[in-house]
């Protein structure tokens, strides 16, 4: 026993020493690093008194430091910032769901202006603006050089006065010139419809009234097409959605699942790291669900989206989301300003990043683009379409192998395909989806 205990004593000792040598070299380089981090400052100091003393121009101290305080956020990634108080009211305004301006989303690549998504029915989408545009010049003047915060200041204006901007598009070999008249953004978070028998539910921003709009209409328009009995299923488009709160995307995700993670967001200390599971109680009663992305739907879009698709609760239809995987924090500064500080990343039920990824489709499906030739070929399938039958036909002998109730349905069952050949000219990307949800009830068990 006391060789034992003088043993395990010797040990402990031995350990202490040990430590003993390892850290006091950890404590010097710890000292080094706050010296250099302290020289560094008084180097701040020193470059602020030189520019406030000797620059050309007279200088607004004020907005001298909140420049390098922004120049400091924004060298992290595209999403930190600094938000000045009026910024900060722009962006609370902004999330309540009504705000002046254009109604794009985006981002900064390659020293340019990148269009994340226009907002349905906005000045910049009735105008024209596609996801993955890039912005070169506004009114003539070039945004190259510019922080984000800058390029978007050049793009503020009073609500009914014009903006020109200039944008490169993929497929062009020519900018072009888009005008824009600027006009409060008024965001309906959710809007639904009944497309035959399949409920369409097209969310288009992630503010405070996304959960309780998507409720909301789930309910009026399953009412609307006689009961869920009466539903195949539903689309969730997502398409041009940039995102916004989390706590919307968690909710949303949580509507059309009954149990299960949906999203965990992890930091640089794994304590700060949380988990999100669904709640009981699915408001689509488990029919089938496609989901519709594009390469504007970014962040909580890419939430919902990947949570769906690693629970098999949907099917994933169009082309590979935006990949922004991370989560910002707001965190309010003396003087009503605040920081908006990328604080972690987050991953879908199945444990992967989409940082940079993106969520890839279950079924690629690109929406094609409109041209005069397309459009020419169009109306001629539908002039065919439309031809002359044997039924037109003076004189023509009737079908006496159907009732009158027969006839009726197969009427009925030619004007649905034919509203569903004007869907695809439409928007090919839904009319798959809707074919899909078709097809799902059609090899399905009999009597569901």
């Amino acid at each position: 026993m006391k060789k034992f205990l003088i043993a395990a004593a010797v040990g402990i000792l031995g350990g202490i020493g040990v430590t003993t040598q390892i850290a006091a070299p950890l404590l010097a380089q710890e000292s080094a690093k706050t010296t250099d981090v302290y020289q560094q400052l008084d180097l701040f100091g020193d470059i602020f008194e030189r520019i406030r003393a000797q620059y050309v121009e007279e200088v607004d101290e004020a907005d001298l430091i909140e420049a390098a305080i922004d120049g400091m956020l924004t060298s992290l990634d595209p999403h930190s910032s600094y938000l000045s108080p009026e910024d900060a009211e722009d962006m609370r305004v902004q999330t309540r769901g009504e705000f002046g301006g254009l109604g794009i989303e985006v981002t900064q690549e390659e020293g340019f202006v990148k269009v994340v998504s226009p907002i349905d029915g906005t000045p910049a989408d009735e105008a024209g603006v596609e996801a993955g545009d890039f912005i070169t010049h506004v009114d003539g003047e070039s945004l190259l050089g510019l922080t984000l915060d800058e390029a978007v200041d050049m793009m503020r204006g009073p609500v009914g006065s014009e903006i020109i901007i200039t944008v490169l598009r993929e497929g062009l070999d020519d900018p072009m010139e888009i005008s824009i008249i600027r006009d409060t953004i008024k965001l309906t978070a959710v809007r639904a419809r009944v497309e035959g028998e399949t409920v369409v539910l097209r969310v288009t921003t992630f503010n405070s009234q996304t959960y309780p709009n998507l409720e909301e209409e789930i309910a009026k328009q399953v009412e609307e097409a006689g009961g869920m009995d009466s539903v195949n299923g539903f689309v969730l488009d997502l398409r041009n959605n940039p995102g916004g709160l989390l706590t919307q995307a968690i909710k949303v995700s949580d509507a059309f699942l009954e149990s299960g993670e949906i999203v965990s967001t992890r930091g640089r200390d794994p304590e700060d790291g949380d988990r999100f599971n669904a709640t009981p109680g699915d408001l689509t009663g488990g029919k089938p669900v496609v989901v519709l992305i594009n390469g504007g739907s970014a962040s909580a879009s890419e939430i919902v989206a990947g949570a769906l698709q690693d629970h098999r609760r949907a099917i994933v239809v169009g082309t590979k989301s935006f990949g922004k995987g991370s989560v910002q924090t707001v965190m309010q500064l003396r003087g009503d300003g605040a920081m908006r500080l990328t604080t972690a990343r987050y991953y879908t039920p199945s444990g992967r990043s989409i940082q940079a990824l993106g969520v890839s489709p279950d079924i690629v499906v690109e929406q094609p683009r409109r041209t005069p030739e397309t459009e020419a070929e169009a109306e001629e399938a539908e002039t065919r379409f439309n031809a002359r039958s044997e039924s037109d036909l003076r004189g023509s002998i009737s079908n006496d192998s159907l009732s009158e109730d027969q006839i009726e349905q197969i009427k009925k069952e030619q004007e649905a395909a034919l509203e569903a050949a004007k869907r695809r000219e439409d928007d090919y990307q839904l009319a798959y989806a809707i074919d899909i949800l078709k097809g799902l009830v059609a090899l399905g068990p009999k009597g569901e």
